[in-house]
């Protein structure tokens, strides 16, 4: 089951093919749905999750608690919606682009794929752009 929550005022247009597509990508990767809960905050909702829980004090896009067992997907997402924005036209990117991209991040985490090496970082670009080509609204 995937879940929205929204600890701002922005709100998902399209939550339910949101939710099927989240699917769909975890489906292609030979993993089960779980229960995924995506939380909506701004920066300093998150801000604070940093640096109580990461002992990070810097702004993120993303921070993820992951609850996965075996290929069953599960766990807790926060995003920054000012951060995302942001980030969006930090990047020349639509801010829907950038947000689709966020959230799928968090899952693919979930089913293995880093980002701390070039190497893993070039990796999971690509599985994010994957999915984003399976994103119909």
């Amino acid at each position: 089951m995937i879940l929205f929550n929204y600890e701002t005022d922005f709100k998902l247009e399209n939550e339910i093919q949101i939710q099927n597509w989240i699917s769909t990508c975890i489906a292609n990767h030979g993993f089960s749905e779980g229960e995924l809960n995506y939380i909506f905050c701004d920066d300093a909702y998150l801000h604070k999750l940093n640096v109580e829980f990461l002992e990070h004090d810097t702004l993120t896009d993303i921070i993820s608690f992951d609850y996965t067992l075996g290929k069953l997907i599960s766990g807790d997402i926060f995003i920054s919606i000012e951060r995302v924005f942001e980030n969006a036209q930090k990047f020349n990117q639509t801010a829907d682009n950038e947000l689709n991209r966020v959230v799928i991040h968090g899952v693919l985490h979930y089913i293995g794929f880093q980002d701390k090496m070039d190497e893993a970082k070039v990796i999971m670009r690509q599985e994010e752009d994957k999915c984003l080509a399976l994103l119909q609204l």
